[in-house]
């Protein structure tokens, strides 16, 4: 056998075991857990980081105040540094609307060793802390919530005995970009980390999706969340791993009732979404980067070219391995487009919307080579700068 039809099936083998052996992560059907209400609702703070949202505000904090939960809840809002009014736009907001209590915050600057994000986390958390909460719901500024949002996932994380309960916002499909960006953003994500895994107590798996985390107050206390992982620019993930680390039960599905409006209209936004933290993903590591590219190439590259590299040849073997190899990916794909109610002719051009995720992991690390590194918001961070030791 020549060596097109080995990689070809090399490719098909590695889909094999990605359909069978990967924690099913293409399953769409994970939703919050069983639950029953509590018999006392708990109190919770909800953590709100916000810089420059004033353009998303309008839409995600009114649904914050009008949460029908039955305990005491309340809204902390961290201003961090925004230029655009954002503070001022949030009291006006919560004139108009009513509903939970608000308080603004403002943490200044942050130090060497912090990202801006995770800082103005820590200001929030400490505002709430003397609320003595139960649970912390950290969310993002570009998040909109049902008004039972905040019942469901309480009810999920006493049911469950859950110190953190985590879902995927559904996030925004309508340009054309978002349609053929997005939902293999989410798909991948779940490929890195299979959700079944991350629930199961002893299996090393963990992540959560950083714009819907509610976190019980004395797991963040355990895990020293989040002085822990201040310089993380993935910061969703590494609470989720420091939150296992220190012994707790963790959760994450995708959400039905909470969605993300932030657009990202052309493919230069989404670029910079991805691209900006695709390398800190890899550990600005360049042999896991280049095993990282020859992975994708294998995965999602080769069956295409292999099947019409095989037909156009005349090798038979060739494209019924590469085609085996791309119907397997496009069948896997095809729930999470059915989630995003998206039409499924777009799943066989999942080896395309690869390639562009391949070009943004490799332009990350050209950035990161730059000095640019990761840049979100007039804030770049380079690499991780150590910070002094919390005592």
């Amino acid at each position: 056998m020549s060596a097109v039809v080995w990689t070809a099936a090399g490719s098909l083998a590695a889909w094999l075991w990605l359909l069978l052996g990967q924690g099913f992560f293409w399953r769409t059907d994970l939703r919050l857990p069983p639950r029953h209400d509590p018999d006392a609702w708990p109190s919770v703070c909800v953590v709100v980081p916000a810089r420059d949202e004033a353009e998303v505000l309008p839409q995600s904090l009114p649904s914050l105040l009008a949460q029908d939960y039955p305990g005491r809840a309340e809204i902390f809002l961290v201003d961090d540094g925004s230029s655009d009014g954002t503070g001022e736009l949030a009291r006006a907001l919560a004139d108009r609307h009513g509903g939970l209590p608000l308080t603004i915050g403002s943490p200044g600057e942050p130090p060497p060793g912090w990202t801006g994000k995770l800082w103005a986390v820590r200001h929030g958390i400490a505002l709430a802390r003397a609320r003595a909460p139960r649970y912390l719901l950290l969310t993002d500024a570009d998040i909109a919530h049902e008004p039972d949002s905040l019942r469901q996932l309480v009810a999920a994380a006493e049911t469950g005995g859950f110190d953190l309960v985590s879902q995927m916002a559904r996030l925004r499909v309508e340009s054309v970009w978002e349609r053929l960006v997005v939902p293999a953003f989410v798909y991948f994500f779940a490929q890195l980390y299979p959700f079944r895994r991350i629930a199961r107590k002893g299996s090393r798996t963990a992540a959560a999706a950083g714009g819907c985390v509610l976190l019980s107050t004395q797991a963040a206390e355990r895990a020293r969340i989040p002085e822990s992982i201040r310089h993380a620019v993935i910061d969703d993930v590494s609470l989720a791993r420091a939150v296992k680390r220190s012994g707790g039960h963790i959760w994450l599905g995708l959400a039905e009732r909470v969605d993300s409006v932030r657009p990202y209209p052309r493919l230069g936004d989404l670029w910079r979404m991805v691209s900006r933290s695709a390398y800190a993903q890899l550990r600005h590591n360049p042999l896991v980067l280049l095993g990282t590219v020859l992975g994708l190439a294998l995965v999602y590259l080769v069956p295409p070219v292999a099947l019409l590299v095989g037909l156009a040849a005349g090798s038979m073997p060739t494209a019924v391995l590469g085609g085996l190899a791309w119907l397997l990916m496009t069948a896997t794909y095809v729930p999470m487009l059915r989630y995003y109610r998206q039409p499924l002719w777009l799943a066989p051009l999942l080896p395309f919307t690869a390639f562009l995720y391949l070009l943004m992991t490799v332009d990350s690390a050209v950035q990161h080579y730059r000095g640019r590194g990761a840049a979100w918001k007039g804030r770049t961070y380079a690499r991780p700068d150590p910070a002094p030791e919390q005592r």
